[in-house]
């Protein structure tokens, strides 16, 4: 048990607790800083902070999945959904902040490297496991005697949505000190509590989740010193939609991850009733987490309420087993 449970989170924690003082001083450095929106004055003072910290994220569970991977192969698919997102997410960032090109990828780009780590994931789906169309039911029985959904040739648009829908809610969760972080790593802990009660094989790599976003957490927590950035939230979102996946519990994810899709769902009404309105607002400020804001909550209740809210529905996410 130690060995792929304890030791993961501990080898992750180290990389990530150890890079935040050699790397943050060289984004620093560099003027790898964050640009923040006009419309909240709280938090112009966090300009110029460092961001692209993901890469402290990658570090930690990239070399710790290397570690299992061999005894461990289920990981692989998980570890490359996870790499694919962050490469998306580190050239966004690195057009924005180093070459200081304001948009970063075009939205199409993004869509297109999006679509296309999701197609190979897809195709190793159908390619090499059992679980491509199958989704086990919450509430139903458990993996062994619970009902599964099965969607047939629907579950390739499901897929495209689902991951896509839990990678972007992820991006768009990360917008407070420690709000992604403490999120993810609740999800994380979620999964490997489900994959190391099922023996799946997949604990290494969510435990190393758990450890590298508690490391991070050490210079991400109010007032951060750095943030993830796109390369860590894109890659966080990849981690969660591929594991959920992979032990064949997508439809969990509007339970454990509801924090992201309420994060995108907020945009995607805030976007289309103002259009359709000609200007008018539902909420004062979206992604939701910066409504809150705007309505007096301090950034840090918000995270907590985020937190604890997302500790609950995974508590209800086990119940669901």
């Amino acid at each position: 048990m130690a060995e792929r449970v304890v030791f993961p989170v501990l080898i992750a924690f180290a990389i990530t607790a150890v890079l935040g003082p050699l790397v943050i001083p060289v984004l620093r450095k560099l003027k790898v800083g964050q640009t923040e929106r006009e419309e909240l004055k709280s938090h112009l003072k966090k300009a110029g902070t460092p961001t692209m910290g993901g890469l402290m994220i990658l570090a930690g569970i990239i070399v710790t999945s290397l570690v299992y991977m061999k005894d461990y192969p289920k990981i692989m698919p998980i570890l490359f959904v996870t790499l694919g997102f962050g490469i998306i997410g580190f050239l966004d960032d690195y057009l924005k902040v180093v070459l200081r090109r304001t948009d970063g990828l075009l939205p199409w780009q993004k869509m297109l490297g999006q679509m296309l780590v999701t197609a190979v994931f897809l195709f190793y789906m159908y390619r090499y496991t059992d679980g491509a169309t199958a989704m086990l039911i919450p509430f139903s029985g458990g993996f062994e005697d619970g009902r599964y959904l099965e969607l047939g040739w629907l579950a390739l648009p499901v897929m495209f949505l689902a991951i896509l829908g839990t990678v972007n809610g992820a991006n768009f969760t990360d917008g407070l000190d420690g709000l992604a972080s403490s999120v993810t790593v609740l999800i994380a802990t979620f999964f490997s509590v489900v994959a190391i009660g099922t023996d799946s094989g997949l604990e290494p790599i969510t435990c190393a989740v758990v450890g590298a976003l508690l490391g991070f957490l050490l210079f991400n927590v109010y007032p951060a010193s750095v943030f993830m950035g796109d390369t860590g939230s894109l890659a966080l979102g990849g981690f969660v939609a591929s594991t959920a996946y992979m032990m064949q519990m997508p439809i969990f994810l509007l339970i454990v991850a509801f924090v992201y899709w309420g994060e995108l769902l907020s945009v995607m009404i805030q976007v289309t009733y103002f259009k359709k309105t000609g200007g008018k607002r539902i909420f004062r400020m979206t992604p939701i987490h910066h409504h809150f804001e705007l309505c007096g909550w301090s950034e840090t209740r918000v995270v907590a309420v985020f937190s604890i809210v997302t500790a609950i529905l995974c508590l209800v996410g086990l119940l669901a087993l």
